[in-house]
């Protein structure tokens, strides 16, 4: 029976004869590439059968939810696959040689120009266990600025932000008018964590 806990991390998963209590990795190939993303074909041999993956590996993303007393800042962005703009928190890809952490707030000033201090961290995540990589990290701030920097943003990126109460922003996960899950895993988890009144929280 393969046990349950920490394994081989996906950056190091590489082909090689003996698995242990893991399953024998047969291949690792990249099959596409962009500046963006990276398609592995891998072939792994457990004890009674062989499985195909195909695995689309992106980069570690982060995510900031800022409250400014109660409010939650939302952006407003044009989404593909669902032909229209989103609400969702500020966020995006960390850049190499980047902290998850500053890659947040730069995020946050890019998109919204809005200036977040001392990040604290909220939630982590993987988007998926098998065939999506892309680790994603959550922060949140209450340390805002009142002031926004329009200088800073990115406007070709972003159709608008605002201030949102949090409550709000609840009902409009349930009313599907935010419907990505970085947004409502982030959201849900903040009003969790004010909801029980902790000020830091740590994993045990």
């Amino acid at each position: 029976m393969i046990p349950v806990g920490p394994g081989r991390p996906w950056p190091e998963l590489r082909p090689d004869g003996d698995g242990g209590a893991w399953p024998v990795i047969r291949e690792r190939r990249l099959i596409y590439t962009t500046p963006q993303q990276r398609i592995y074909h891998v072939t792994a041999e457990f004890d009674a059968y062989r499985k195909e993956y195909f695995v689309d590996e992106g980069r570690t993303r982060a995510g900031l939810v800022a409250d400014r007393r109660g409010e939650i800042l939302l952006v407003r962005q044009y989404r593909l696959l669902i032909d229209r703009v989103s609400w969702e928190i500020p966020g995006g890809a960390v850049d190499e040689g980047e902290s998850p952490d500053h890659a947040a707030v730069r995020e946050c000033l890019e998109e919204t120009g809005i200036r977040c201090l001392n990040p604290r961290p909220l939630v982590f995540y993987q988007v998926g266990l098998d065939t999506i990589y892309s680790p994603t990290h959550i922060f949140y701030s209450t340390d805002v600025a009142d002031t926004p920097e329009p200088h800073q943003v990115h406007i070709q990126e972003v159709h608008g932000w605002e201030w949102v109460p949090l409550e709000r922003c609840i009902e409009m996960i349930f009313g599907q008018h935010i419907v990505d899950s970085f947004s409502i895993l982030s959201l849900l988890a903040y009003q969790l964590k004010v909801g029980h009144g902790a000020k830091e929280w740590t994993p045990s």
